[in-house]
């Protein structure tokens, strides 16, 4: 019997990289996934490699009428929710000196405010005890230079857990975060480029590391399968780093 057997499972995102990682783990122990992405082919692909137990939902985080359909859906065919990975989000470089309106609408648009309307929409459907798990990133603890939204974004996100914690006790909600170090995903691939800037990208991440290596996405899954589990039945707000000791060393 897997750690998440019978339970309906929601993960934005969940077309590639970390949040088709984790869809597969859920799908393994158990669950019922349904995962989001804003790009048709991709999640057909993604619910393929899958392969059973799962659903693939077209929308954008960032569109309050997107998540509504999604919600709406899982309401006519499952009627609850009971582990939710809010993991969609999205990276770019841009110093101070070149923030622009639409840098900054690009950020916040979908990794703080389509984040927390997920959430906020889910809520109906949410169980008594379910687990929502938050994506941030470790830089919301250091300042990375030439990514000061991106970094603010997912600060945001750490503040929201300890809020939503408080708020979802009564309950029985637990809302932690998950904060990667440098995983090897098609996001880092996208956010440098070009091969010469990701390897040097790459380079200057790894130098930083304890363990010496990047991380694979599998990894953060295993962890999120850990928060949504009851293997972490006494973990609540709490920021659970999966960097190869980057930040605490």
């Amino acid at each position: 019997m897997g750690k998440l057997s019978g339970k309906i499972a929601v993960v934005t995102g969940g077309n590639s990289g970390i949040g088709l990682s984790t869809a597969k783990r859920f799908v393994a122990e158990g669950a019922f996934v349904y995962i989001t992405g804003r790009r048709q082919e991709a999640l057909d692909a993604a619910v393929k490699e899958i392969g059973s137990n799962v659903v693939g939902v077209k929308g954008d985080v960032a569109k309050a009428s997107d998540l509504d359909a999604l919600f709406d859906q899982i309401k006519r065919e499952k009627g609850k929710v009971d582990v939710l990975f809010a993991n969609a989000g999205a990276a770019e470089f841009a110093p101070l000196g070149q923030y622009t309106e639409e840098h900054f609408e690009k950020t916040f648009g979908g990794n703080v405010r389509g984040l927390a309307f997920t959430v906020q929409k889910a809520l109906p459907l949410l169980t008594q005890g379910a687990t929502i798990i938050l994506n941030a990133s470790i830089v919301s603890s250091k300042g990375f230079p030439n990514m000061g939204m991106y970094n603010a974004s997912k600060a945001a996100v750490r503040s929201f857990a300890r809020t939503w914690t408080n708020e979802l006790k009564d309950r029985g909600i637990r809302v932690n975060v998950v904060s990667p170090g440098p995983i090897e995903t098609p996001g880092i691939t996208n956010l440098a480029g070009d091969a010469e800037t990701e390897k040097q990208f790459k380079a200057q991440m790894v130098a930083g590391v304890p363990l010496g290596r990047m991380g694979d996405a599998d990894e953060i899954a295993k962890a999120v399968v850990f928060l949504a589990s009851d293997d972490s039945s006494y973990v609540a707000g709490v920021e659970l780093f999966v960097d190869g000791g980057m930040i605490q060393v």
